[in-house]
């Protein structure tokens, strides 16, 4: 039976009740006053939410489907004189492993708080940083470079035709810059994933140190 006490304290009377541990309301108490699981989980978590990864995962997502539909485009289109980033295979690789990839787990980690989920999106995204400072790379050596089978010509050979057509690298060229800015934001995307989300691999490693 619950021992109830009463104390006045000037105009205010205090009554306190003392439940025994057989109480079933000592149990319903307990369970009350423990954060729920869901919490805990999403504060280990908050600092990466502030970056918004759905966002981010996002603009990966877009960029990496711009980047795969200009690769079917221009491969269809010099089958015959293929440029660099269309013989490198950079705009497929790129779109599909690194991007697609990298702009779904953004958008998965907003869904479930996980400290695991986190980390394998930062190490996506370094795989991210890379491949888009290669790839900015190929594009500006293409941007630099004369269409594939216009180099210097030998003595008595022909030029081909389409060398004499300069509106087609302007057009290489307007490609090459749009998927150099598209590489850049990228890079800017997959940054500010690794900035917010070093904090969290850091506090994850530290955890299973002390569980150790």
């Amino acid at each position: 039976m619950a021992a109830t006490t009463v104390t006045d304290a000037g105009s205010v009377r205090i009554i306190t009740e003392v439940i025994p541990a057989t109480d079933p309301r000592a149990a319903q108490l307990v369970s009350g006053s423990q954060p729920p699981a869901a919490a805990r989980t999403s504060f280990q978590t908050q600092g990466f939410q502030r970056a918004h990864p759905k966002v981010l995962g996002t603009i990966h997502i877009f960029s990496g489907i711009i980047h795969i539909c200009f690769g079917i485009i221009l491969t269809l289109s010099e089958h015959d004189n293929p440029s660099l980033p269309v013989a490198s295979g950079i705009l497929f690789w790129l779109g599909i492993l690194q991007l697609l990839v990298s702009g779904s787990l953004l958008v998965e980690s907003e869904r479930r708080d996980s400290p695991m989920l986190v980390k394998t999106c930062c190490v996506v995204n370094v795989g991210v940083v890379l491949s888009t400072l290669v790839a900015t790379g190929i594009h500006g050596m293409a941007i630099t470079r004369h269409m594939p089978g216009c180099e210097k010509l030998r003595p008595f050979q022909i030029r081909p035709e389409w060398c004499l057509n300069m509106q087609g690298k302007i057009l290489s060229n307007g490609l090459d810059s749009t998927l150099v800015l598209l590489s850049l934001l990228g890079f800017c995307v997959a940054v500010a994933v690794l900035a917010f989300g070093y904090d969290i691999v850091r506090q994850h490693r530290y955890t299973q140190l002390v569980r150790n």
